[in-house]
């Protein structure tokens, strides 16, 4: 069956790992205390501070204390929901007041348009929070990609690592998983996508090594060969 649907991942994949690492992380832990304390009866944010406490086992984690702990995840970029979430709204903050804009290879927002008016369906699955997600493509540089997008997934469904969250992906979306190729730079995800039954592709971007590699790879979308796969 051709394919009907592109499933993509973000860092490694359509964004630069040292956007990531260098900005979004770093402006996030710069920010973290202030936005927080801020913020700290907004019911959104009180809600993810009692999500910390929930996710250390620790009931009485004081508010200084959970920052802490928010800080050390993000050293140890560790994919914690409520972290995730605290991140997104950290960093809608960043680019509305113009301090970045969200990196999206040239590459992959000129195929994620052919693919788009070429009728293929587009979602994204990564590891952090759908809202995130819309951040980046919203105010990327290639200016607003969201509409290109049918949907979003992130920890909630699953992690990325186990083939389940692919099969409820699967599911939500309601095409046969053969008609759906994923795009990534993490082997263990691609392997994961294809105990589901979904088609890989394995992006190549930053010199890895692919050696043992069994999924098709490539060194940007513009090699991608859908029609192949």
């Amino acid at each position: 069956m051709s394919i009907q649907v592109i499933l993509t991942d973000i860092e490694g994949t359509t964004t630069s790992l040292s956007f990531v690492k260098d900005v979004l992380f770093p402006y996030a832990d710069q920010q973290m205390h202030d936005f927080v304390v801020a913020h700290r009866q907004d019911p959104v944010v009180a809600k993810l501070i009692d999500d910390v406490r929930l996710e250390t086992g620790n009931a009485v984690l004081s508010l200084a204390q959970a920052i802490a702990q928010l800080r050390q995840w993000i050293a140890e970029d560790k994919k914690v929901t409520p972290l995730k979430a605290l991140q997104g709204l950290l960093w809608e903050a960043g680019y509305r007041q113009g301090d970045f804009t969200g990196h999206v290879y040239a590459d992959a927002a000129r195929q994620l348009q052919a693919w788009h008016q070429r009728g293929l369906a587009l979602y994204v699955y990564s590891s952090g929070s759908v809202y995130a997600q819309k951040l980046l493509f919203g105010y990327s540089d290639a200016g607003d990609l969201t509409p290109l997008f049918s949907g979003y997934f992130d920890t909630q469904i699953g992690h990325k690592r186990d083939a389940a969250a692919y099969q409820r992906i699967v599911e939500a979306i309601g095409v046969p998983a053969s008609t759906i190729l994923f795009l990534s730079d993490i082997r263990e995800e691609l392997d994961a996508a294809q105990q589901a039954g979904l088609k890989t592709c394995c992006l190549v971007r930053e010199n890895q090594s692919v050696e043992g590699l069994v999924h098709p790879w490539v060194v940007d979308f513009d090699a991608i060969a859908i029609d192949a796969l």
